[in-house]
């Protein structure tokens, strides 16, 4: 195919010139094999297709004897299940400048599935229906109708009752799971900052719990293997919160769309949403845990394919699932001391490519899967995933790399692509993930993505912590170009410290650009979450012309020294940051503060994503407040009445604790006012406030809207008033502290 191509271009260059030549001889069209579901005898023809293993035992042949053109395999539309993986190598690669592809018959949908049909469904008590599970099944997810169920759970548990230590957790009593008839099939579900935890309990003792080994002390301080000797986000550790909740017990089972499974037993347990007969219902488990794996294969094509409920074992083994970051784990019960997460495991995925070379994948969709949906690992160079659609993961989309700084040549990620994908709704179950993560890449290009409703971060390139193992490595010339990043670290998911666009590690001339983020850990209830992360070591990256708007925190984070010389310019945003920390960095020409966006940025936003043009760029609208006089009951410090309307999230201003203090701003003129958009400051100090709307300075004649709790970052509180004067105050005794306020029509 590649050699036919440049016969192609130079047969044509030789006509626009007005060369006289004779005509080149065509290259014969690719070898056609076709497969069927049910595929069977030998010919592999359109009437007479065979099954998949014959396919690859025939294409092999052809290899052999000496390739000489294309080849591809179509597959007709239906479901192929499989308990094995398609494994691709060598022996499957193209050779001469010509490629293998494995594709879709014209017009057709062929799905290649991991499934085993969960059948036998009869009634039980409560509503609940329940089947028998084959053997060598386990159930961790349900899918019922093509729809995800959701394994029982119960309530959060704070750590006053749920306290944990290396050896376990106390609760057993308080949570009733000292009452359940098998508590060792649950699980507890931890999130500690950036990290996710899924652990089994193995026994209960009077009010303790104790839980499966490795996964407990993997998830616990003091091994030297978890993370940076600083990090303290171990679940024994002092940013421990508690219990995000327990799963996967009969006792939860409560709500339409949960399920439970019983390992003693055998047996799942379905609470049926509305409408769902199980009599006649289509319920499937993931069950083979790989769909393809391409190991060495080089010149290999796969287009066109639906990849769905593939599994991933390892959380249900007492490896359980002590996540580290980004999806990937610490196993084992030992191992060398180490603090860069060199040792760590990634997710299971539907299709691994080991050492490939020239592998592509393209038009694919990965929907529905237990673990994640393409790696690329191993040394894999030259490869891509292109104008591919993933949703419905509980893992992340695209792992790209490893995580030895320092590789061999031969393992080492370099030119790979990321290009033209829609990723939406991954880290499902495992809610540490993210959308496309890069580790030790080398000439990475990550463009024209569309990526939205993501638990933790967008995309993130890089590794290491700044650790010393890990301060020099092969991360250089990476390029995260034309993203469409929407709704990253949803604040419902309750994971910490991330970012729509996240990157560690010295990456000379990588470049983030063009870039639209919008909402990212939006409604936080702490100060959280950026546009652009330059974490850790992070060092020579150049930042341009991204448009950045409703983040959590700052639009762009450099906080720490020692990463250095980055540059951030000419980018748009409606709040403002810090300057950069590093030694050489700098912030030149950016339009910040900006309660409208500018043609220009609405363009750049406009082009970026999978589909340019074709995709919705939410404007900002015009801020009221900004112009307004703000003035405020006391001052604290120097946290100033006016930093409350300044156009940047990033400052505070902030009242001394008192009865009824308050900030206000004077618009200037009434206005109608639709909604006041309301920041708590980096204390969160604003709590049970009153938000008022007054013609008059006296506020004689407010309208008042009460809010119950903290506000938030921001809380958007909707109005129908004429006024002037617009007052945050407090009921009570306390503070108004506020990092910004904005009024809008």
């Amino acid at each position: 195919m590649k050699t036919g191509r440049r016969i192609l271009a130079v047969a044509g260059m030789l006509l626009a010139a007005g060369a006289v030549a004779r005509p080149a001889t065509a290259e014969p069209g690719p070898k056609l094999y076709h497969a069927a579901p049910r595929g069977s005898g030998e010919a592999c023809a359109p009437a007479r297709p065979c099954s998949l293993a014959t396919a690859q035992r025939k294409v092999r042949q052809v290899l052999a004897e000496g390739m000489g053109r294309d080849i591809e395999v179509r597959l007709a539309g239906g479901t192929y299940t499989l308990d094995t993986p398609l494994t691709l190598g060598a022996a499957d690669s193209g050779e001469g400048g010509h490629t293998v592809t494995w594709t879709a018959e014209p017009g057709a949908r062929p799905v290649l599935s991991g499934a085993e049909a969960i059948t036998g469904w009869r009634a039980s008590a409560h509503g609940r229906w329940t089947a028998e599970v084959p053997d060598g099944v386990t159930p961790r997810q349900l899918f019922v109708g093509g729809v995800r169920a959701v394994r029982a759970r119960g309530e959060a548990c704070a750590a006053a009752v749920c306290h944990t230590t290396k050896n376990g957790m106390t609760g057993a009593t308080a949570t009733g799971i000292a009452a359940w008839a098998r508590p060792a099939a649950a699980e507890a579900v931890i999130r500690v900052r950036w990290r996710n935890y899924h652990c089994r309990i193995a026994g209960v003792a009077g009010d303790l719990l104790t839980f499966a080994q490795p996964c407990w002390a993997n998830s616990s301080s003091g091994t030297g293997r978890t993370g940076p000797a600083w990090d303290t986000t171990a679940v024994d550790s002092s940013r421990y919160t508690g219990v995000s909740y327990f799963e996967n017990a009969v006792e939860l089972l409560d709500r339409p769309g949960e399920f439970a499974w019983d390992p003693d037993a055998r047996t799942v347990t379905y609470l049926p949403r509305p409408g769902q007969d199980m009599r006649r219902a289509a319920a499937v488990t993931p069950s083979a845990e790989h769909l393809v794996v391409l190991d060495a294969a080089h010149d290999v094509r796969l287009s066109g394919l639906t990849f769905s409920y593939a599994a991933y074992h390892q959380p249900d083994t007492d490896e359980g699932y002590a996540g580290t970051q980004a999806g990937l784990t610490l196993t084992g019960a030992t191992g060398p001391v180490d603090h860069a997460g060199r040792y760590y495991t990634k997710p299971a995925a539907a299709v691994t490519v080991r050492g490939g070379r020239d592998v592509a994948v393209d038009h694919a969709v990965f929907t529905r899967l237990g673990g994640a949906g393409l790696i690329f690992e191993s040394g894999t160079k030259d490869s891509a995933v292109t104008h591919s659609t993933f949703t419905d993961l509980s893992s992340g989309a695209v792992y790209a790399g490893d995580t030895d700084p320092s590789p061999p040549a031969a393992l080492a990620g370099e030119h790979n692509t990321v290009a033209y994908n829609t990723i939406s709704r991954v880290g499902v179950e495992y809610t540490d993930a993210v959308g496309i993560w890069a580790g030790y890449e080398a000439g990475l290009t990550v463009d024209h993505n569309s990526l939205d409703h993501l638990p933790y971060s967008g995309i993130s390139v890089g590794w290491g912590w700044n650790q010393p193992e890990a301060q020099k490595s092969v991360l250089r010339d990476n390029k995260v170009t034309n993203n469409r990043i929407t709704d990253a670290m949803l604040v419902e998911y309750g994971q910490h410290d991330g970012s729509a666009i996240y990157t560690q590690g010295a990456q000379p001339a990588t470049v983030i650009s063009g870039n639209y983020v919008d909402r990212s850990a939006y409604g936080n209830t702490e100060r959280d979450g950026n546009g652009v992360y330059l974490d850790e070591q992070s060092s020579y990256i150049l930042v341009e012309h991204n448009v950045i708007t409703r983040v959590g925190y700052k639009w762009v984070s450099n906080w720490a020294g020692y990463g250095i010389e980055n540059t951030v310019r000419g980018n748009w945003t409606d709040t403002g940051a810090p300057p950069l920390s590093g030694r050489g960095s700098t912030m030149v020409d950016n339009h910040t503060g900006l309660d409208l966006l500018p043609a220009e940025a609405l363009g750049v936003a406009a082009a970026a994503g999978a589909h340019p043009g074709h995709e919705p760029v939410e404007r900002l609208r015009p801020d009221f407040a900004r112009p307004g006089t703000a003035t405020q009951s006391s001052t604290s410090g120097t946290a100033a009445a006016a930093l409350g309307n300044d156009g940047d999230t990033t400052t505070d201003a902030r009242t001394l604790a008192e009865p009824g203090a308050w900030w206000q701003v004077d618009l200037g003129s009434s206005r109608r006012i639709g909604q006041v958009e309301i920041w708590n400051d980096a204390s969160m100090s604003t709590a049970d406030f009153d938000v008022q709307i007054s013609g008059s300075a006296d506020f004689a004649d407010a309208t008042t809207v009460h809010v119950t709790g903290r506000a938030r970052r921001p809380t958007l509180v909707d109005t129908d008033a004429e006024g002037r004067y617009v007052r945050i105050t407090l009921p009570g005794t306390g503070r108004v502290g506020l990092a910004e306020v904005s009024v809008h029509r």
